[in-house]
């Protein structure tokens, strides 16, 4: 019997696990995470603002595990010994025949003085929790001090997760507005970006679109504004491109750093060769230096080889790593050729609270309520592919006529 490990219950991990558990072969996984319970990633910024409770984007792991052919450990992973075949937990060591590493991501710096210490990170259901229950404190605050600093939210990026959150943030500023006891458009709300355009991603059509509503819903949005330090209560930023002594203090108690993210850092703590925590892989995605270990998801970079630069490390890629995966170590056991993996990116769509929504499908642009409609439809697919039927039917997203 083949021992395959799988780390991390995220979008590729559990999408290989749903593969390899319902194949016939002679096959024991251990599964292992540092919780009990999946989270859909792309809504953490709901959780942060405070329009989706965290119930509502996790499911307990246990609901898709077969205990007959999976053991599920809740344990974090601290190493890796790829030439021993060994995985090093907090609590225990495993040996392995295969390994799938799907540690997902965390917050990148860039080291940028202060982001560590002086702004909140959205990087699982816990630090989302943590933004909200944040800003709720802030805005008990200001009612108690009238100081307007309490209202101002500062989100620091104008990415594809940034500007969902600045999206959702809006939705939530009524909430906000009750408890601090003031109108919803008091409720100042500011994006900071390095680079003057925002979703680099998206066709200047698109962007323009997003901006149009930000600009309607009176988000300060400061493009083209290098962030340089972070301090308690601030954000730095360089207000002139030509003059690096041109430094504004953007003051609020409030701040989000969403600039980007990095892989795990456990990939770097086991010698893999990696660069921000990701790893060039082979064509079947394992390590240039190990057949068995297959790196996906966010600690994977794999070439697209019509832009000549590593594919976005979307949910839509790792599950599609997550199902090649079980199926390459599948064959690989019946002693069969690895095929090439290949991806073709069925589109992106951002939403920027519950009823608004653009992006490319496909190769044609949508927006608005079909682009909301398309946003939902995909999470929910999501959803299936991770945890099933059972799950779609108690998480899913069904607001589709808001």
């Amino acid at each position: 019997m083949k021992e395959i490990v799988i780390l991390g219950a995220g979008y590729a991990g559990l999408r290989a696990l749903h593969v390899l558990q319902k194949s016939g072969a002679d096959i024991h996984i251990t599964l292992v995470d540092r919780n009990d319970y999946h989270y859909e990633s792309t809504s953490l910024h709901e959780v942060a603002a405070g329009t989706q409770p965290d119930e509502k984007i996790c499911y307990d792991i246990k609901d898709v595990v077969n205990p007959k052919k999976t053991t599920f450990i809740k344990d974090t992973v601290d190493k890796i010994d790829a030439d021993q075949k060994e995985v090093y937990l907090e609590n225990q060591t495993l040996k392995y025949d295969y390994l799938i590493v799907a540690l997902g991501f965390q917050s990148e710096s860039f080291g940028i003085p202060g982001v560590k210490e002086n702004s909140l990170e959205m990087v699982d259901v816990k630090t989302a929790d943590q933004v909200h229950k944040h800003i709720i404190e802030q805005m008990k605050q200001y009612k108690e001090t009238k100081n307007e600093e309490y209202l101002r939210i500062v989100v620091c990026g104008a990415g594809f997760t940034g500007i969902e959150l600045v999206g959702a943030l809006v939705e939530g500023s009524k909430s906000f507005a009750n408890i601090a006891g003031v109108k919803p458009e008091d409720i100042q709300i500011y994006c900071v970006e390095a680079v003057d355009k925002i979703l680099p991603m998206f066709s200047d059509k698109l962007g323009q679109y997003c901006i149009k509503y930000l600009n309607k819903w009176d988000v300060k949005l400061l493009t083209g504004k290098p962030i340089k330090k972070v301090e308690p209560g601030a954000v730095i930023y360089q207000n002139s491109k030509d003059d690096e002594n041109d430094l504004v203090a953007l003051k609020a108690k409030t701040i989000v750093w969403t600039t980007g993210v990095s892989g795990s850092q456990v990939i770097g703590d086991s010698g893999f060769e990696e660069r921000r925590g990701r790893v060039m892989v082979k064509p079947n995605l394992t390590d240039p230096n190990h057949d068995d270990v297959y790196l996906l998801g966010d600690v994977s970079a794999v070439m697209d080889p019509s832009s000549n630069r590593p594919y976005p490390t979307t949910a839509q890629i790792a599950l599609k790593m997550g199902s090649y995966a079980g199926k390459d170590i599948l064959d690989q056991i019946k002693g069969q050729p690895s095929k090439v993996f290949s991806f073709k990116s069925l589109g992106s769509v951002a939403s920027i609270g519950n009823t608004h929504a653009f992006g490319l499908v496909g190769k044609t642009e949508v927006t608005a309520y079909p682009a909301s409609f398309i946003k939902k439809a995909i999470m929910d697919r999501s959803l299936f592919e991770t945890g099933g039927v059972k799950e779609v039917m108690s998480k899913g997203r069904f607001d589709f006529y808001h």
